[in-house]
């Protein structure tokens, strides 16, 4: 069983087995083996509840009493996933890792993902072990073999980690970390084109301890969190590596448990993946996996386990995990504090906001202007060249377009493109050609009109504006619909969500930064449940919720966690309902990260049978030139596909290529 540190606790989920009897275990196991068919359970009972050391044990007892190698003899008698898992954990560590990384380049393609997640997360020592058992066991040289399935800086950064040579020393020299930090800027954002090799050298050779202080100061220096700089600066499987990287230098458990957590949403389950890092952290970090696991994704690792496989596969994975962490949505007091630093590290967050639509360089707004006319006169329309002007052009340029086509033709560009094109282009094209004010204001009126409210709507742009954002809209809605929004929104909804939707539409949030001692109160006034009716609960989360500033918002969910246990979000899904719920909802992960909300919701627009294009198409048009770069980022990180990718499989012809012009690249 692998040790802990010294002074350190075990933090495993696997223990020795007390009185183990290797002999005995051995018997056990050809017993379950003999004769016709085999009993799976005794098999799977026995090998989870013994550690690495002792299966080692068992394998040698086995040989000795029958001259039959268990390994062979449990490959022929079980099959499929459970085979794999059964056999992965009769190996020792090093091997097991040997064998991964052996059918990751052995075939026909090579399979990334695993050598990234092997090589980013094992220690110097685990390293040279894997080297050693590699030669051992294949008779070749893991780096030559490396080095012959990968290329460029990929290639280099993975035989700088496969060396394992990372410093180990924690006594760091402030000096050098301002260095670090001023090399890796410089070799990025500072450049024209990147310094790849600052950043292999730096990254693939540093102490952890030393490399979280460069991270925590490059923050400080650039205002963006290191992360935002390689995605912006490397690209592929380097910058696939180089995040795994620094995801393991911040928490290598937190790292797992978001592999395991993309290995089991959504449709199918990646189980490679499930089945290493179940084998491989099981006596290392199992139970910080699950911790992180329950901060982040509001559910144990075991009952995700639990609902996503089936028969002895699932009972084995779940003996691995150890527990179930599921408290009736409850942190438990470590997992707290891990999401109290999560908050911590959101707080100083400065994250740089970017769209995808920018100005055309070299405009002319008269021979745009032309350029569409022709597009629509005479028989038929050239719908490409309206799509390749309109989405290569931002708003205020747009609405010079509109004005150059009115002097020079006497007609209104949005009448002629009304009658030419149709649909969900029709809708996507116009919606940019109109200021975004007057745009959200047409959103939340349509919203309201009708029979049935859009309610989603409504939260989605009420809940995520700016105050000068909110401010222009009701400008706009009185402008063109001769009555104020507030009305509106009193006569066509009611109740507690009435008196939310029009708190926010006031677009009076306070704008100041956080204060430590009001955040306290403001999370205790909260924080109470118990006290009052439901109506007094949603009313202190609205007098909270809709009107203190982002940043003081971050702190009071942060103090949250510390006083209860539980993420706020948490908390209102439990007390709350209905409309009341889904706009507190929406306003907590606006403020958590906002780009991740748009992301989410663009997921949800395209996923399953049918496409919500009227969310799509709103999201898309008011996006394009505040975050939408930002909201790519998150849809890639999260669901791992692009937002590119997504837009392709999911909708078609000209709507489909505006979309991926406004979406404005492939991640």
């Amino acid at each position: 069983m692998a040790k802990p540190a010294q002074g350190a606790k075990y933090r495993g989920s696997i223990h020795d087995f007390p009185d183990f009897d290797p002999s005995q275990d051995a018997e056990t196991l050809y017993n379950a083996m003999k004769g016709f068919g085999s009993d799976k359970e005794a098999i799977l009972e026995l090998i989870t509840s013994r550690s690495n050391r002792q299966r080692q044990e068992i394998c040698q007892n086995y040989k000795s009493l029958y001259g039959k190698d268990l390994i062979a003899d449990l490959k022929y008698e079980l099959t499929g996933k459970f085979e794999r898992l059964i056999v992965g954990l009769m190996r020792p560590p090093a091997y097991g890792d040997a064998k991964e990384m052996k059918d990751a380049i052995s075939g026909i393609g090579t399979d990334e993902k695993c050598l990234i997640e092997i090589l980013a997360s094992r220690t110097n020592e685990q390293i040279h072990q894997l080297v050693a058992a590699y030669k051992d066991a294949y008779e070749r040289d893991l780096e030559a073999d490396v080095i012959g399935d990968t290329s460029g800086h990929f290639r280099k950064m993975l035989v700088v980690l496969l060396q394992g040579t990372r410093e180990e020393d924690d006594v760091v020299s402030e000096d050098l970390v301002q260095q670090d930090v001023q090399d890796l800027y410089e070799a990025g954002e500072l450049k024209w084109g990147t310094d790849e090799a600052q950043f292999i050298y730096i990254l693939g050779n540093r102490s952890k301890q030393h490399l979280r202080l460069v991270f925590d100061e490059y923050l400080k220096t650039t205002g963006k969190p290191i992360e935002a700089s390689i995605r912006g600066e490397l690209s592929g499987d380097f910058e696939k590596l180089m995040l795994a990287v620094v995801k393991c230098i911040r928490s290598t458990p937190e790292y797992f448990a978001e592999r395991l957590f993309k290995a089991m949403k959504g449709l199918g389950t990646r189980d490679n993946t499930l089945i290493r890092i179940m084998v491989s952290r099981s006596e290392l970090d199992m139970l910080d996996i699950r911790e992180i696991f329950r901060t982040k994704y509001e559910k144990s690792l075991y009952s995700m386990i639990k609902n996503d496989t089936s028969g002895e596969y699932k009972k084995a994975l779940l003996k691995l995990c150890g527990g179930d962490d599921d408290a009736a949505g409850q942190f438990f007091p470590e997992a707290a504090q891990v999401a109290y630093q999560m908050w911590e590290l959101s707080a100083v967050a400065r994250v740089e906001l970017k769209g995808t639509v920018h100005p055309a360089r070299d405009f002319n707004p008269d021979a745009d202007a032309k350029a569409l006319r022709k597009a629509m006169k005479g028989l038929g329309t050239d719908e490409d060249t309206i799509i390749n002007i309109i989405t290569h052009r931002s708003n205020a340029q747009r609405q010079q377009i509109r004005q150059a086509f009115k002097s020079h033709f006497g007609r209104d560009l949005m009448a002629d493109l009304k009658s030419e094109i149709s649909g969900d282009l029709a809708r996507l094209i116009l919606g940019l050609m109109m200021p975004p004010a007057h745009y959200e204001a047409k959103q939340l009126k349509k919203a309201m009109e009708g029979a049935g409210t859009d309610e989603q709507a409504l939260i989605e742009i009420l809940a995520t504006r700016t105050n000068a954002e909110i401010r222009a809209i009701n400008e706009a809605y009185k402008e063109d619909y001769h009555k104020s929004l507030e009305d509106a929104l009193s006569s066509d909804t009611s109740g507690h969500f009435k008196r939310i939707l029009i708190s926010l539409a006031t677009g009076n949030r306070e704008e100041g930064g956080e204060d430590r001692e009001r955040a306290r109160e403001d999370a205790q006034e909260i924080a109470d449940t118990s006290s009052g009716d439901k109506s007094s609960l949603e009313t202190r989360f609205m007098m909270i919720l809709c009107t203190r500033s982002y940043q003081h918002l971050r702190r009071v969910f942060q103090e949250f966690v510390k006083m209860t246990n539980y993420d706020v979000e948490h908390t209102i899904k439990k007390e709350m309902s209905g409309d009341v719920r889904d706009a507190f909802v929406a306003i907590v992960q606006s403020v958590k990260n906002k780009p991740l909300f748009f992301a989410d919701k663009l997921y949800k627009s395209m996923k399953g049978a049918g496409t919500d294009e009227k969310t799509l198409t709103r999201i898309m048009v008011s996006r394009s030139e505040i975050d939408l770069l930002n909201i790519r980022r998150e849809f890639i990180e999260k669901y791992d596909k692009s937002l590119h990718q997504a837009i392709e499989g999911d909708t078609s012809g000209d709507f489909l290529k505006a979309l991926l012009a406004i979406c404005g690249g492939e991640d």
